[in-house]
């Protein structure tokens, strides 16, 4: 007898396999033990009785992830073919998560809210935690492991959008870009007045060579000037285009300078005066990171006084703790001064937001939630 297609949930998933083959199982029992006439009469019922069995079944074993923040539906889509229950909850706040955090098997965040002991200890089930992106400042990491919780996120998805953007903005600086933009539709047409410079022949330093720094890197690359890279926690990177350095180097001979570390304590107002003090060059400063790296006002300062000939930043120290807006009503003077330089080049945290990292990201975590539970992705 050839096998009866049910038309259920289950057609693409890995608890399919065991619901179809125990499904068969009993069908064959069945035939064998009932004229086929009455099997037949009988056959739409087993139809519905089978498909109702097996929603019962896979929703008593089938693991189920909780989406606190939104994703590309790739993931929720790809996730649930592979067996899982894809849960998300518009509007929910900690509290409601609380009450429902023992049920998960795994946590899909961005920045919505703290993962930290106030929800951590109330997930008994819970296996992983999935940044979609790269920064992990707003997960108890330390927590996470004392707990044996795998911390997974995605860098690898959307680094070359944050190289790319580097790029674009700290060229929009140089080209003045936007400057001219905006005369040549109000009908200025100045030339001399708006003479760019050139990244060759430069030397770049580099703070922080993880997945964004060494893309940056990589892309730069073909700009013809001298990168130099920096990173404290890792060595043996140099190859044919970048100079593994040491920071004192960087301070001596460094045009333009980019960051792309992680916000720790220990890089949380890493630059500041005293370091800004430090550069024997002034220089152009990109901050592709995060916001409170840089040192609002001492930036502010540097910038009226020529120690820092402009700046390209994608994040401020400013932003609210989603990074989904702008803390107006308590933005200082240096903040109101910084947004009035032309010298500056301003972006919403968008670096890594491309249509293409959007996806991409995605499929980084797939594979990486694959791996961590041993399924095959195909």
């Amino acid at each position: 007898m050839e096998p009866m297609n049910f038309p259920c949930i289950w057609k693409s998933s890995l608890l399919s396999r065991k619901a179809f083959q125990i499904q068969q199982d009993v069908l064959k029992f069945a035939v064998s033990n009932f004229q086929k006439q009455l099997f037949e009469s009988y056959k739409i019922t087993l139809h519905l009785f089978f498909n109702r069995l097996f929603i019962i079944f896979a929703k008593k074993i089938m693991d189920k992830i909780l989406f606190i923040d939104t994703a590309h539906p790739y993931l929720s889509e790809r996730l649930t073919e592979l067996g899982f229950q894809c849960d998300y909850f518009d509007g929910y706040k900690l509290a409601d998560y609380q009450k429902i955090a023992d049920q998960y098997v795994g946590f899909v965040i961005r920045s919505k809210i703290h993962l930290d002991d106030k929800i951590l200890p109330l997930a008994k089930k819970l296996k992983f935690v999935a940044r979609v992106g790269a920064g992990m400042e707003n997960i108890d990491m330390k927590l996470c492991d004392e707990l044996g919780i795998k911390c997974l996120n995605a860098p690898e998805g959307n680094r070359d959008a944050v190289g790319e953007h580097a790029i674009a903005m700290l060229l929009s600086l140089f080209d003045r870009i936007i400057i001219v933009d905006d005369e040549v539709r109000r009908g200025i047409w100045l030339r001399a007045e708006n003479r760019g410079v050139e990244i060759k022949g430069k030397t770049v330093g580099i703070i922080g060579y993880g997945n964004n720094g060494s893309k940056f890197a990589g892309k730069l690359s073909g700009f013809e000037c001298r990168i130099l890279a920096y990173d404290k926690y890792k060595t043996g990177f140099g190859n044919d285009y970048v100079e593994e350095s040491d920071m004192d180097t960087i301070f001596r001979e460094a045009d333009i300078i980019s960051f792309h570390v992680p916000l720790t304590e220990e890089t949380r107002y890493l630059v500041n005066r005293e370091y800004i003090a430090r550069f024997q060059k002034p220089i152009y400063l990109i901050n592709v990171a995060r916001g409170p790296v840089v040192q609002t006002d001492a930036l502010v300062e540097a910038l009226e006084n020529g120690k820092i000939l402009g700046a390209c930043l994608d994040v401020l120290e400013y932003e609210k703790f989603s990074f989904e807006d702008i803390q107006a009503d308590t933005l200082p003077p240096s903040y109101r001064k910084l947004i009035n330089m032309r010298n500056v080049v301003l972006s919403p945290h968008i670096a890594g937001w491309t249509h293409e990292s959007n996806i991409r990201m995605a499929m980084v975590l797939i594979d990486k939630i694959c791996a961590l539970f041993n399924i095959k992705n195909e």
